[in-house]
């Protein structure tokens, strides 16, 4: 499977704009972005977790 051309990029971007219509994509790309920081910041939080548990065992 290839790459996406540009004219496949924009058969998809409008069969999404049909389906949620123009003021729903900047609720949903809110959403997806606020979603990443959170998941960004739960892989940041665990980290200092682990890099413990790795010195208590040696």
């Amino acid at each position: 499977m290839g790459r996406l051309g540009l004219t496949e990029i924009l058969v998809i971007v409008g069969i999404v704009i049909l389906l949620f219509g123009g003021k729903k994509i900047p609720e949903l790309m809110k959403g997806l972005g606020s979603g990443i920081k959170e998941f960004k910041n739960a892989a940041k939080d665990d980290q200092p977790a682990a890099k413990k548990e790795e010195e208590e065992t040696k």
